[in-house]
């Protein structure tokens, strides 16, 4: 029986085929093989991890299997799962006042930045130690003064702001200022006559400044005036 030449390019063909299949599965093999190789190595390196990590795990555990069980972990899970939709509300929450702090946090510098600038402008001013002062003389007042002062003192403090406004007039102010420069300026010989002093007497400044001290040494004795 004789082979044409077609059939035997026909059967070289389907050897050719056969041997590209034949050639894809030990190919497709080897792949497998190495992936499998892979497997077994990455199990091989992971085993002593995992021992650790379980052995972590218990001992862990142990620490706290007096305070939870398997039960409490359990529970604690379910409670999860069912809360899932308030976590991602509260994390979109968490997400919307990250975006506000970021917005907010070049406002908040300016602000910082402008509260230092006063706070330097009031210390060159002095206002700060002004205020340092007053601590002192609060302390002080604290320090020398009693509870029994500081009441007795606002059972009188109406009296005493009476005095203040009646010393403050400025006829008040103005005699007081008159008074200290004339004590001042004015040269009081080293040696007076009794003719000088009379004549001094006469003066109706004088006699005025006589008559005002004299109304003060009556109202400084506390006894009422009769009249005149």
């Amino acid at each position: 029986m004789s082979v044409t030449t077609e059939e035997l390019t026909e059967l070289n063909d389907k050897i050719d085929r056969l041997a590209t299949q034949v050639q894809f599965v030990v190919d497709e093999a080897l792949v497998m093989r190495g992936r499998r190789q892979e497997r077994d190595e990455l199990i091989s390196d992971l085993t002593p991890i995992a021992h650790q990590a379980y052995e972590y795990a218990v001992k862990q555990l142990e620490q706290v299997d007096e305070y939870a069980s398997v039960e409490d972990f359990t529970h604690l899970m379910k409670k999860l799962v069912r809360n899932l939709k308030n976590l991602e509300e509260m994390l979109d929450t968490l997400d919307s006042f990250k975006e506000l702090i970021d917005e907010v946090t070049p406002l908040t510098q300016a602000g910082v930045i402008t509260l230092m600038d006063t706070l330097q402008d009031l210390e060159r001013r002095g206002y700060f130690g002004f205020v340092r002062s007053g601590g002192k003389v609060m302390e002080n007042i604290v320090t020398n003064f009693s509870e029994d002062d500081v009441n007795a003192l606002g059972d009188n403090i109406v009296l005493i702001l009476q005095a203040i406004r009646e010393m403050t007039q400025p006829e008040i102010m103005t005699l007081v200022r008159d008074t200290a420069s004339t004590v001042r300026e004015e040269q009081v010989p080293d040696r007076i006559t009794w003719r000088e002093i009379i004549r001094l007497t006469r003066d109706p400044a004088t006699k005025k400044g006589l008559a005002r001290f004299l109304l003060t040494m009556r109202s400084v004795s506390g006894a009422a005036p009769k009249d005149e």
